[in-house]
């Protein structure tokens, strides 16, 4: 039988009048948060809601700096707090009932967020709350909003080395209460995994181009693999079952189909095989990952190799927008729904079909 192609479809645009820089939907609703930068540099923060076949701006709140990233992932379901970074290196957590005082805050950097993950809340039950941030000044830090004042970790670059900007940053394989690994990428396109509960550097590697994007397929099982895109048109695939001692993750990289930057990469939440990719000239690309045989893989371990990787599938692709796409969300509970924010100043709802067939 013949599978038909994923469609992915806008179904709403809303414009806006500020720069969207992060779209977040708010877990078990039909809400959706963007954050950006208006034009005099104050940040933005508006709550959406979808309202049939429109979307309805629920609250609007500015604040004194723009505000770069955020994420839900480190707060419970019964609160959902939303932690955010801005351009003066502050980490901030709100009550989207509340948006005129954070109930966190603190001088995180001293310089620009320009990335922001969480575990310990929603849909990661293991280990404590934490946020990581990464930021212009070279460092990542991990923070614990019970913990008043500083990180329960820092870290920076090597003795000698010289500070690099980091501009992504993941957590992933925390599948019980003590283990936890972080992953950073940097504008100099080094990617360095670091195990927090050795508190040690596991792996690194460089891929010659800055580092846009990184996510594990998932944040709460056994490290399973993680996708890396750059700023010159690919992402990298790497299947971290494995760990050859001097080779590394096994590895594959694909060009971007649309020759551009690769923004973001968002796995699927009900399948982590499949995840979206979006282009610097307004595009979103669906992609699925095949697994190498279980006969390859036990070949290539035989040869002491570092494994054989998988392959990755273009499912399908669309154009959605003029300016490139920064911003990308898949909903957690309904299959399909996403939203997506990009430079020409608006936000788009989409519908991606066909992937329970995947």
């Amino acid at each position: 039988m013949t599978l038909e192609k994923s469609q992915i479809v806008t179904h709403i645009q809303k414009s806006l009048t500020f720069t969207a820089y992060d779209v977040k939907w708010v877990p078990h609703s039909a809400r959706f948060v963007v954050l950006g930068q208006h034009s005099r540099g104050t940040g933005a923060l508006h709550v959406y809601e979808l309202d049939g076949q429109d979307v309805k701006l629920l609250s609007e709140t500015e604040k004194e700096h723009a505000i770069k990233c955020g994420t839900f992932a480190a707060s419970s379901l019964h609160d959902r707090h939303l932690a955010t970074g801005d351009f003066e290196g502050r980490l901030s957590v709100w009550d989207l009932e509340r948006t005129q005082t954070p109930v966190y805050t603190v001088r995180a950097h001293d310089q620009i967020i320009n990335c922001i993950d969480g575990c310990g809340g929603v849909g990661v039950q293991t280990g404590p709350p934490e946020i990581v941030t990464g930021s212009r000044d070279g460092t990542v830090k991990i923070w614990d909003v019970r913990v008043k004042d500083k990180p329960v970790a820092k870290i920076g670059p090597a003795k000698g080395e010289a500070a690099r900007d980091t501009w992504a940053v993941s957590f992933g394989n925390s599948y019980n209460d003590e283990e936890r690994w972080i992953a950073a990428g940097y504008e100099n396109g080094d990617v360095k995994l670091f195990d927090l509960r050795a508190m040690a550097l596991r792996w690194e590697t460089n891929l010659k181009n800055g580092i846009c994007a990184i996510e594990f397929d998932r944040k709460d099982i056994r490290a399973n693999k993680m996708v890396v895109t750059t700023l010159e048109s690919s992402f990298h695939v790497f299947d971290l079952r494995t760990q050859h001692p001097k080779n590394g993750f096994a590895s594959t990289v694909e060009k971007a189909h649309d020759n551009t930057t690769v923004w973001t990469v968002k796995h699927l939440p009900q399948n982590r095989d499949i995840f979206m990719t979006s282009g610097g000239n307004g595009t979103l690309n669906l992609y699925k990952y095949n697994y190498p045989s279980p006969r390859t893989r036990k070949d290539a371990d035989n040869k002491h190799d570092e494994g054989v990787p998988g392959t990755v599938e273009l499912i399908n692709n669309a154009k959605v927008a003029e300016q490139p796409v920064a911003a990308f969300d898949w909903n957690p509970d309904k299959q399909g729904l996403c939203a997506f924010a990009s430079f020409d100043q608006s936000v788009r709802v989409g519908i991606v079909t066909r992937l329970g067939q995947y």
